[in-house]
Order: C-alpha cells, then sequence, then structure tokens
C-alpha cells in the first residue's frame, strides 16, 4: 500500500516525480518498471541504501543489471493498485478536490489492510 503519494496534474509524468516520493524512505529494494529506468533515480536511491530493481529500457547504450528473481514479484505492486482502483471513486477521481481525493484513497488504504470490503 501507498507510504506516501503526491497529486500532479495530469500531464506531469510519473517517473519526474520519483526522486521526491522516495526521499528518506527506508527499504532494501525498490521494484519499479522500465517507466522509472534513468540514471539520476536510481543514483538518489543508491545514495540513500536502496538497491534499484528496475529492468532497462530498450534504448538504453549502457543496460543496467537488475535482480530478475526478485523484480518478479513487482506484480504485487500492480494488484495493490487494482484494488485501490476498484474502488469507484479512486478510479473515476469522483471527487474533484485534491484534499478529498488524497482522503478517500488513505480511506481505502486503511480498508485494505484491514481487510474490509
Amino acid at each position: 500500500m501507498p507510504v506516501r503519494m503526491f497529486i500532479t496534474s495530469g500531464t506531469v509524468a510519473d517517473c519526474s516525480q520519483a526522486c521526491r516520493l522516495v526521499k528518506g524512505i527506508k527499504a532494501e529494494n525498490l521494484l519499479a518498471d522500465k517507466g522509472y529506468d534513468s540514471d539520476e533515480f536510481a543514483n538518489a536511491l543508491m545514495e540513500n541504501g536502496v538497491t534499484p530493481v528496475i529492468p532497462p529500457r530498450k534504448n538504453r547504450t549502457d543496460p543496467r543489471d537488475y535482480d530478475k528473481y526478485l523484480y518478479r514479484y513487482r506484480h504485487l505492486v500492480e494488484n495493490a493498485f487494482l484494488e485501490l482502483k476498484r474502488w469507484r471513486g479512486i478510479a473515476t477521481r469522483y471527487v474533484k478536490n485534491t484534499s478529498s481525493f488524497i482522503a478517500a484513497v488513505q480511506i481505502r488504504c486503511i480498508a485494505i489492510w484491514a481487510k474490509i470490503n
């Protein structure tokens, strides 16, 4: 489940906010998809002692190695987002007010953690 979240405009790329999102978070590894494959993000992770588990993009001239076995567990991240989106109000962003939307996501996360349907 999300540990930290930021609301941005719809045209902002996720990878541009990645460094800000993981700043100060303690973890051994971070699993992400190819969209987050950037030297800046990988270096920011390694400075915090986090090992990036991110497959290289196809157009990368010098592909970085990653733990393929550990990357197989990234589907758990996708499953968490699917579980969040099962709540129609989040999937359609029914609430247009930013603070209300964040509150709705937090409430849904609490319900998922508590295993309340």
